[in-house]
């Protein structure tokens, strides 16, 4: 009996054996860097730090694009104002008086034919037509 005692002590032995190198082969597989979890915690740690850059750049540029904005906002506020106020000295400015129109039948009177390179006349005045009518 202690024989047998004996041998299934030794295949519990056995087993337990196994049983812890296989468990140290997946705890070793689990953290290593390239392909189990500590891979995946490094390449997630390094992501952070990247992401980490880029918000640090982004709020960077956008306090400058802020700055930007409201000088930009302060420059548009004063030519607003002056413009204001051009627009409100205009208004004290006399009317300006209406052109006087030109009268056709007196200009026709004064002008004279003028005669083209071929001896034709390019302008008669109306005095001339009705003349020439009679």
């Amino acid at each position: 009996m202690e024989l047998i005692a004996d041998i299934l002590m030794i295949a519990g032995t056995l087993a337990v054996a196994v049983y812890c190198v296989v468990l140290a082969r997946r705890l070793s597989r689990f953290t290593d860097l390239e392909k189990g979890v500590g891979g995946a915690i490094a390449v997630l740690s390094a992501q952070v730090d990247d992401m980490t850059k880029t918000l640090t750049k982004a709020q960077k540029t956008a306090g400058m694009s802020a700055a930007k904005l409201e000088d930009l906002t302060q420059r548009a506020e004063d030519v607003s104002r002056r413009m204001e106020l051009l627009i409100a000295s205009m208004h004290d400015l006399p009317a300006a008086p209406e052109p006087v129109k030109p009268n056709p039948k007196a200009e026709a009177e004064w002008r004279e034919p003028q005669e083209g390179p071929e001896g034709e006349t390019l302008f008669l005045s109306q005095r001339r037509r009705v003349e020439a009518a009679q």
